[in-house]
């Protein structure tokens, strides 16, 4: 929640259609005067019509599909509401329609909510083919370039610096562009060599619990290297 020391708040990601879950986010929340979402995910997104039709507030995304009474947020622009400032800006990458939303105005460098382009304690996954490397390699610029910004990311702790953390994850991701790329040079199919290929090698030690969230990877890496 944005701004719900006035009273009024912005709400973002409301997240699953519990009512008990909403009803603690409306009672905190004060009056709602906008509800924005992140992207398209179902943690995110499934209590959309719930918390519409409880707090009256319009909901705005990328996505039209993801709005109720209002418009599709742009890149780049500017709202007010609740009494602060937010800014849009489009971060695509885990999935196509991500967004972050910079506040330049909380504390002394800004802050920034990353939905989950960028999460507390580990890395994301590029849902291929939707998400893409390309865009999440330029998303990581943009986020760098927001200086010592917080990030308040959708799961996990808050991160001190967004230029610090972009550099990071960048630097892990080309690690293992590196590792995959390596792994289709070696392997005896060259560039048709398989997802399994790849996983059975580079993520041979990863829990069983991450391996579907890796595979997804895996194709956007591979789809990557191939241009």
């Amino acid at each position: 929640m944005l701004g719900a020391n006035s009273g009024r708040s912005v709400v973002v990601d409301p997240g699953p259609d519990m009512a008990e879950h909403l009803d603690a986010i409306v009672a905190a929340a004060g009056e709602v005067e906008l509800v924005i979402f992140t992207h398209e995910h179902i943690d995110h997104t499934e209590s959309i019509d719930s918390f519409v039709q409880l707090t009256g507030a319009p909901a705005r995304a990328l996505r039209a599909e993801y709005c109720r009474n209002g418009a599709p947020v742009i890149d780049g622009e500017v709202i007010e509401a609740a009494g602060t400032t937010l800014r849009i800006l489009a971060t695509p990458g885990h999935t196509s329609d991500s967004i972050s939303i910079v506040l330049p105005e909380f504390g002394e460098h800004g802050a920034v909510l990353t939905g989950d382009t960028i999460l507390g304690g580990s890395t994301t996954v590029i849902v291929h083919p939707d998400g893409s490397i390309a865009d999440y390699l330029e998303s990581l610029d943009k986020i760098e370039a927001l200086g010592d910004a917080r990030i308040f990311p959708g799961h996990g702790p808050e991160i001190a610096s967004a230029a610090d953390e972009a550099r990071k994850l960048r630097a892990h991701r080309k690690k293992r562009l590196a590792q995959v790329e390596q792994v289709v040079a070696e392997h005896p199919n060259g560039d048709a060599t398989s997802v399994e290929d790849v996983l059975a090698i580079v993520y041979a030690d990863a829990p069983q619990r991450v391996l579907g969230a890796a595979r997804l990877s895996i194709e956007a890496q591979l789809q990557y290297l191939r241009g």
